[in-house]
């Protein structure tokens, strides 16, 4: 009887070690995939987005929603001579495009190795008086 309990602990262990050893490697292969994507240059998965404090009040004074911002992180043009690859901690990319409604809006995005930041984002075409933190 004892002889039985035990074997069933350890196929019990067992199978739960197969389990995690699966779970973590399939974990792993999603970080490497992240990673490799990011390495080849401008990762447009809006999944790891995030807003800085000053990108969401500039998006609100410049009546730019998130939706225009994915929409402009999967369909924009890099501008390249307002990217700079080399910025710490994280690569800035300028992204252009025109929104649903019409503005022409440029979008400052951080990547980092597992998230991108909203930094900035700009109306090309009309100027507006923002009060943001850093505008100084």
């Amino acid at each position: 009887m004892k002889s039985k309990k035990a074997a069933f602990i350890i196929l019990l262990i067992m199978g739960l070690a197969v389990l995690f050893l699966n779970k973590w490697k399939g974990l792993k292969e999603q970080s490497d995939v992240t990673q490799s994507v990011r390495k080849k240059g401008f990762d447009r998965r809006i999944s790891t987005l995030e807003y800085t404090q000053h990108a969401r009040c500039r998006m609100e004074c410049r009546h730019i929603s998130q939706n225009d911002i994915n929409d402009i992180m999967r369909t924009g043009e890099i501008n390249y001579a307002k990217t700079d690859l080399n910025d710490e901690p994280c690569p800035t990319y300028a992204v252009q495009g025109y929104s649903n409604d019409g503005q022409h809006l440029r979008v400052i995005f951080a990547q980092c190795e597992t998230k991108t930041k909203v930094v900035t984002c700009y109306d090309l075409e009309k100027d507006f008086e923002c009060n943001c933190p850093g505008d100084e």
